[in-house]
């Protein structure tokens, strides 16, 4: 990194309310990339993890994005953000006024072939890069990429009211947690018909959707490095193999195996 990068990411880090240019890439994340406190910055951050898992805490929910995924973080939105172990990251930084097309929350992005090399390359250009060259055209064609690429269902919804939010906040300790919402509503006080109804207003889900959504994405991150599929399903909560990869299949589309083994192509293909 030379001096004038360097005098760019720190300017950024204290404060600095503009980007060196409407869309800012760097092979080295920021900081603020792992950042496990409540923060906010005035510009679009874009996460993509080549390999290791990303997530985003905000308000409305976790958003978690293994390889081939990456994180919309909008301008001004309080988050924080953790990553596993080796996390290798891609960060984008975009001026919010160059987006005008992006959404106004967080969410997770499928990353394609196209949409991965672009942004690896982009993360390597000088950080005053030419506007009006190709490294400028580059950029215009990694936004377009950035507009039309799908969303994934990678979120796990938070409730509001605070009696969903204890029950929520012991499942993400405990994912295995067996505590059934009965039981729940004799500790809290409250009809299980009411925490019922609360959580499919709330969130979306039901009490058991929910929870088996927690526990598969809370999955991936071990699948990612490697755990046998047997041991993550009976830390994830689960009573057999074949209960864990059918409730994958359905949420995701794909076994473990069959999801991560495009992973580790992919990543192969980079090396």
């Amino acid at each position: 990194m030379d001096a004038t990068q360097n005098v760019t990411l720190q300017g950024l880090l204290s404060g600095q309310q503009a980007l060196p240019r409407p869309l800012y890439g760097r092979a080295r994340s920021l900081p603020n990339q792992v950042i496990a406190y409540r923060h906010s910055h005035p510009w679009v951050q874009l996460s993509y993890a080549l390999h290791g898992v990303v997530e985003v805490e905000t308000d409305r929910g976790r958003f978690i994005a293994p390889p081939q995924r990456a994180i919309w973080v909008p301008a001004h939105i309080e988050h924080k953000v953790r990553c596993t172990a080796d996390t290798r990251v891609r960060s984008l930084y975009v001026d919010p006024a160059v987006v005008p097309w992006g959404a106004a929350h967080c969410r997770v992005l499928v990353v394609d072939t196209l949409l991965r090399e672009l942004i690896r390359r982009f993360s390597q250009l000088p950080v005053f890069y030419d506007e009006a060259s190709s490294e400028g055209r580059l950029a215009g064609v990694l936004l377009d990429q950035l507009e039309s690429a799908p969303e994934a269902d990678l979120m796990l919804p938070f409730p509001q009211d605070a009696r969903l939010k204890k029950i929520c906040s012991h499942l993400q300790e405990d994912p295995c947690s067996r505590i059934a919402l009965r039981q729940w509503s004799s500790r809290l006080s409250v009809s299980e018909k009411t925490l019922s109804r609360l959580f499919v207003q709330q969130t979306g889900l039901s009490f058991r959707l929910w929870r088996q959504r927690l526990r598969l994405l809370s999955a991936l991150p071990l699948l990612e490095r490697g755990d046998r599929v047997t041991d993550v399903a009976l830390a994830c909560g689960y009573d057999s193999l074949s209960a864990f990869i059918a409730a994958f299949r359905q949420q995701f589309g794909a076994t473990p195996g069959e999801f991560f083994a495009d992973v580790i192509d992919d990543q192969a293909a980079t090396t």
